[in-house]
This record gives structure tokens, C-alpha cells and sequence, in this order.
């Protein structure tokens, strides 16, 4: 029987900063009602386009893969902010890091995307039709802010995370899944008027922005993303005793919290780094996923749990055996291109658009 391993991991976060501080300045809030609300401490603001953050983190992928590019059967890409809509990320993705072999896709479930993009590879590479993915999770949600609401703006944060997912003898990889959605409910956590429909309704002076009923998405989640994982974790054939790290997604640590509580999972079998980057969407569970190998709380033969909610509304969980190396075979030198600007300069033309009045400089 084929299997599937992740053989390749890396991330990709833009260098410029903002602070709880720095918003402070732009929205009507401060560092202690960030930090008791959702854990955020910073995030990144990204001075470059998804698809350079994400070519970053999959050139990364797959140095610690020992793979070439040329190797790449599929580039896929998660995401709900494309540089544009044609062509998509995966198209420049597979342009920048010259995977010419590959085919090319996007997926857009928002915050749940990196574990549908997940399953997709595997089932891909199970049937035997490919036998290596690259599979990236990529956001750039500062586009979206709208910095008179601080219940979103204080939020979401850019970045890129990317894992190379290859067929393999030994059984592990992806035990379980679920996919999950709900289309009623999209007005509780979307982007109105920002596609086609955007022309009718701009011309009345509507602005495009995330929008999210706050209470309700809380509400949600924790339902959502608790009772999915524990469903994962049955069909595997597994106890909640048989799991070494959730990874969740990171949208909101008292999220997090409240879904650990429901699976009765101590801290110690959690993993946060909420903190340091917010929410940055596609890309939270493969930034963690790198982050965690590199603080050794993945080890051969790691059982993980990734749990997921996000707008549309969509929800996903998976379990994953991890395989038997994680030690990147070697590194890359991508890099993205140096910054000029703060973060808080970057986020100017939202903060002009949106007519806070409120001076970046």
C-alpha cells in the first residue's frame, strides 16, 4: 500500500514589524486589550507580493527535502490573497522557483486551507498519479485591514509556510481528515464586495475589508475545530492519549486554549506562536510545523493533531504520523528582497483608504 511522509519543511516571514505598540497609533485600542483578547504580542506586515513569501518558503521546503525543483509534480497553494486572481499564486510560484514539470493550483478555504491543501496532496500522491507535492500555505491579509475596526484589524498578520509531501513505503503521514464547511454562515467572517460583485457596490463608496462578527466566530471555532479533531482522532483509530502535539490553527490563543480544554490536552502538547506573527491564515499551521521542528517538539514518529477554522465558513482537521528525519537535507540562501519601509509605513495606503486620518509617519 502507498503512503505519504513530509519530507521538506521551511517558512517565510517578512522582516517588518508591527507591534501592539505600533497599532496602538493606527485604531482605537492598546497592547493590553490585544494581548488579554488574542494572545498577539506582533505581526508581520510583508513589503512584497503571496507568491514572493511563498517561493521563499518553498525553496526552503525543498532544500530540506534534498529535492530539486524539477522533482515538484504539483506546486499548491493555499490562500486567500492572491497577488491577483489570474494567474494564480501556484502559477508564480512555480515561475520564481522554476518547477517547470509542475502543475499548478490554488485553493482558497481561508484559514483551513493549508489542512484542505493537505489532503489533496496526499490523496494525489496515494493513487499513484504523482509522487511529490509541494504544498504552500501563503498570505498576505494586511491588504485587507481596515484599521477603524479594531476587532479585525489588530488581528491577522503576512507570511508563508511550505512542507514537501512525497510518496513513502512505511505507513504514517496522513492517518485521518475532515474537511467541513458551511456557506450559510460566510457573512460571520468574510471579504464583502471584493470580487466581481466589487464593481456594483464601490460605485455606492463601499470599501472591501475583512468584516467578522467576533462572538459568533469564537462561538464557532471552538465547536468546530474541537469536535472535528476528536472525530480525526477516532477514525485514526487513535485516544486523545495516543496524540503528541495539536497544531492548530492560529486565529486566537483563548481559541486555542478553549479547544486544548475540550480534547483535555495539557499545555506542554499545544503548540502557540500566535504571539509573534497573529493570524496569518493558510500559512499558520506550516509556519508551526517549522517552528516546532526547530524546538524539537517533533520527533520521529510524532503523532499530530492540525485543527482549523476559517471564513466561508470552513473547518478541517487532520492527523499526521510524522516520518522518520527531521533534519533538513540542506538549506537554501532564498531570501526576500531587503525592506525600506516600517511596518506601520507599509500599512499607509490602508490607513489613507479607510480614512482613519491617523498620521503613519
Amino acid at each position: 500500500m502507498r503512503h505519504t511522509t513530509i519530507t521538506g519543511w521551511g517558512k517565510c516571514v517578512p522582516p517588518a514589524v508591527l507591534s501592539n505598540a505600533d497599532i496602538e497609533g493606527l485604531t482605537d485600542t492598546s497592547d493590553e486589550w490585544i494581548t488579554t483578547r488574542t494572545g498577539i504580542k506582533e505581526r508581520r506586515i510583508s513589503h512584497v507580493e503571496t507568491s514572493d513569501m511563498a517561493a521563499v518558503a518553498a525553496q526552503r521546503a525543498l532544500a530540506a527535502a534534498g529535492r530539486d525543483p524539477g522533482e515538484v509534480d504539483l506546486v499548491l497553494v493555499a490562500t486567500c490573497t492572491p497577488d491577483d486572481l489570474i494567474p494564480s499564486v501556484a502559477c508564480k510560484v512555480q515561475e520564481k522557483i522554476g518547477a517547470w514539470n509542475a502543475g499548478v493550483l490554488d485553493v482558497n478555504a481561508a484559514c483551513s486551507g493549508f489542512i484542505y491543501g493537505l489532503s489533496i496532496a496526499d490523496q494525489m500522491v496515494r493513487a499513484g498519479g504523482m509522487e511529490r507535492v509541494l504544498l504552500i500555505g501563503a498570505e498576505k491579509l494586511h491588504t485587507w485591514m481596515d484599521f477603524t475596526d479594531r476587532s479585525t484589524a489588530v488581528l491577522f498578520g503576512d507570511g508563508a509556510g511550505a512542507v514537501v509531501i512525497e510518496a513513502a513505503d512505511r505507513p504514517g503521514g496522513l492517518l485521518a481528515f475532515e474537511l467541513g464547511g458551511d456557506g450559510s454562515l460566510g457573512g460571520i467572517l468574510c471579504v464583502p464586495w471584493s470580487g466581481t460583485r466589487g464593481d456594483v457596490v464601490r460605485s455606492a463608496g463601499e470599501k472591501s475589508a475583512v468584516r467578522m462578527d467576533g462572538p459568533e466566530v469564537f462561538k464557532r471555532a471552538v465547536v468546530t475545530m474541537g469536535g472535528a479533531a476528536e472525530r480525526v482522532i477516532a477514525r485514526a483509530g487513535l485516544s486523545l492519549e495516543d496524540v503528541d502535539l495539536l497544531i492548530p490553527h492560529q486565529a486566537n490563543v483563548r481559541i486555542i486554549d478553549a479547544t486544548a480544554r475540550r480534547l483535555g490536552l495539557p499545555p506542554e502538547k499545544v503548540f502557540v506562536n500566535i504571539a509573534s506573527y497573529g493570524n496569518t491564515s493558510a500559512a499558520t499551521i506550516p509556519i508551526a510545523i517549522t517552528e516546532a521542528i526547530e524546538e524539537e517538539r517533533i520527533r520521529p514518529g510524532t503523532t499530530l493533531v492540525f485543527a482549523a477554522f476559517g471564513g466561508g465558513l470552513t473547518w478541517a482537521a487532520a492527523v499526521f504520523r510524522w516520518g522518520d528525519r527531521v533534519v533538513p537535507i540542506a538549506r537554501s540562501a532564498a531570501e526576500l528582497p531587503p525592506g525600506e519601509k516600517t511596518a506601520v509605513e507599509l500599512l499607509q495606503p490602508n490607513v489613507e483608504w479607510f480614512g482613519s486620518g491617523i498620521d503613519a509617519g
